[in-house]
């Protein structure tokens, strides 16, 4: 039988883009609720409860009281706000976060999708974690840029509505606070047992993003090389269809001066998997300095949203973990 899949809160930036993947499928009938009867609780818990499968798209708060809504054991629900990403009794979803992970994923009712940046940060950082190159108190900066879709609906109207001319922030830092919402599961899901501080920022585009880890090898235990950490994040995400590791010749291409021009032979662009759910990730070393900066390259609304909402939901309802994707 065709699985029913309700998104609620479908209007929004990623209820949209997860709409558009699955609206040409005929494995899945998207299921939708009158415009006008929306907000009202009766009618979302009857389709709440009619889906096979939920996706929410909503603030925490109302993610929190569409959860109440389903009343059966049998529908699956997928979070993407940030509602339930640390909440034990919710499986994280990251597919390719650990071995087994799918099993667990194939098993769940409650699915928290990642949060964009924790993406990209957990990607990088828990192979290496886990692998003992990097210390679990290791003090850890991550550095990252967004586009202006990452900061949520009131970003993206303040962006849109004010033309480039008009304005001077063509990259916005923010998160001065140090209580990021992303922290607690980029913390929780890395392995590590501090913190890390979190510096993001967006840009004047729509979407894409980089996210930077630097190490300064030189202070971890041990004689811990770029090559041993690229080499530990190739052996980890071998096969995997979603995220790649750049080669070292690769990236030693890219550290390359153009000669004479004063630039690089290919600059790392924040857009380039836009409307994908690839991630590529980067081990850029210097032997001499015992220095790294890991990089990893997403669509905050490909994997970074949609696309891991719909993989997720693939393998929830035993599809091809690919479909529509």
């Amino acid at each position: 039988m065709t699985a029913k899949v309700f998104i609620d809160g479908e209007a929004g930036t990623t209820g949209l883009q997860i709409r558009q993947r699955l609206e040409r499928r005929r494995d899945l009938q998207v299921i939708s609720i009158d415009h006008e009867r929306r907000k009202d609780p009766s009618a979302r818990a009857a389709m709440l409860n009619e889906a096979d499968a939920v996706v929410l798209c909503l603030p925490d708060d109302a993610a929190k009281e569409a959860v109440r809504l389903v009343t059966n054991d049998r529908t699956v629900i997928i979070d993407a706000s940030t509602a339930h990403r640390v909440d034990p009794h919710w499986v994280y979803g990251f597919a390719e976060m650990e071995d087994g992970h799918r099993v667990m994923l194939q098993r769940s009712k409650r699915i928290s999708n990642p949060g964009c940046y924790p993406t990209g940060f957990i990607g990088l950082m828990a192979p290496l974690v886990g692998a003992g190159l990097v210390p679990k108190d290791f003090p850890v900066t991550v550095n990252a840029v967004s586009g202006y879709t990452g900061g949520g609906k009131g970003l993206i109207e303040e962006f849109q509505a004010m033309p480039p001319e008009m304005t001077h922030d063509a990259f916005r830092a923010y998160g001065y606070s140090l209580a990021h919402k992303h922290v607690p599961e980029m913390t929780r899901y890395s392995g590590l047992s501090h913190a890390p501080v979190f510096a993001p920022a967006v840009g004047r585009y729509a979407q894409g993003m980089l996210v930077e880890v630097p190490l300064q090898l030189w202070a971890m235990p041990g004689a811990v090389t770029p090559k041993m950490l690229r080499e530990a994040l190739a052996d980890f995400y071998q096969g995997e269809r979603f995220v790649k590791v750049v080669s070292e010749e690769q990236t030693a291409v890219m550290q390359k001066v153009r000669s004479g021009a004063g630039g690089y032979v290919d600059d790392l662009d924040p857009e380039t998997l836009n409307n994908t759910n690839n991630m590529e990730l980067f081990v850029f070393g210097n032997d001499a300095a015992r220095q790294v900066r890991l990089v990893a390259l997403l669509d905050n609304l490909g994997k970074g949203a949609s696309g891991a909402a719909v993989q997720n939901l693939n393998i929830a309802l035993g599809l091809d973990e690919g479909a529509g994707l």
